[in-house]
């Protein structure tokens, strides 16, 4: 299952002469020792020249997407739907999942969307540096946390910054099979009831930005943020609410004077005693 453990091979050198000696053919030279793994959800590169973090990816190290100064100057937007969190469709037209990540890799990859050059830490305590492509998982991550943040609440979103990086942590660790990972995907299930909609996103030469969402599911509503007539929300209303809110703070406040009163009270005393000695011994 894993050779590298048990065989002779011990650098990437050793590996393009094993090849090279039994006529086997790969990409990878001592030139551009690179090594890649490439799935449909991304393409990563490591080794080489990356191995010093103070050093620029060579440009011709990148093998799906474009080079943000060659990336066509006008922006595209690109219309991603979601169905309980899962995306099911590209501008309007429905997509099998493999056939819209696809689609997303190739809009994504034209535009030069997708990079990222990281320093990571590694399970077992070394640090490593690695540069990846992954356009259409860009695209998607966008989409939606930002339908998320349309239908979700702000505790449920807290929540789920804590979770998500312990979910990756589980994953990378290899520990899919543990009772912890079914209770964050409890969780998922849970959370993702609403998340159904659609997310426009502008491209333009390596950057994505928002460019419309909505969702029947929207917890954003019209007549709770309009300055106009209080019919669901009165602006008085946030008096006591500040008050309230407050309260912790205000305690605080007065713990800190009451405290603060106590010391002068004590030096003063201590001034009082220093005078009298200083009498007394005059």
């Amino acid at each position: 299952i894993a050779p590298w453990r048990e065989w002779d091979i011990r650098s990437r050198e050793d590996a393009i002469a094993y090849a090279e000696a039994r006529g086997i053919p790969i990409t990878a030279t001592r030139e551009k020792i690179f090594s890649r793994d490439r799935n449909i959800w991304h393409l990563s590169h490591e080794g080489g020249s990356l191995e010093d973090p103070g050093l620029e990816p060579p440009r011709d190290l990148f093998q799906l997407t474009a080079h943000a100064d060659e990336a066509p100057a006008e922006s595209e937007v690109v219309a991603i739907g979601f169905s309980r969190g899962t995306p099911v469709s590209v501008n309007g037209k429905a997509l099998s999942p493999v056939a819209l990540l696809q689609t997303l890799n190739a809009i994504g990859a034209k535009h030069g969307v997708g990079r990222i050059d990281l320093v990571e830490d590694r399970l077992v305590g070394m640090k490593s540096r690695g540069v990846y492509e992954t356009p259409g998982g860009t695209l998607l991550y966008a989409a939606h946390s930002e339908l998320e943040q349309l239908v979700l609440d702000r505790r449920t979103l807290a929540a789920k910054d804590v979770i998500a990086p312990r979910y990756a942590d589980l994953v990378y660790e290899g520990r899919w099979w543990s009772t912890e990972r079914e209770a964050y995907d409890a969780f998922v299930e849970a959370t993702q009831q609403n998340v159904t909609g659609v997310v426009a996103l502008r491209l333009r030469q390596g950057a994505v930005q928002v460019a419309g969402r909505s969702s029947e599911h929207a917890l954003y509503d019209e007549r709770f943020v309009t300055f106009g007539e209080d019919d669901v929300y009165q602006q008085s209303d946030a008096a006591g609410f500040i008050r309230l809110f407050a309260l912790p703070t205000r305690v605080r406040a007065l713990k800190d004077q009451e405290a603060a009163a106590r010391h002068q009270a004590a030096a003063s005393v201590g001034e009082r005693d220093d005078s009298r000695t200083a009498e007394v011994g005059a």
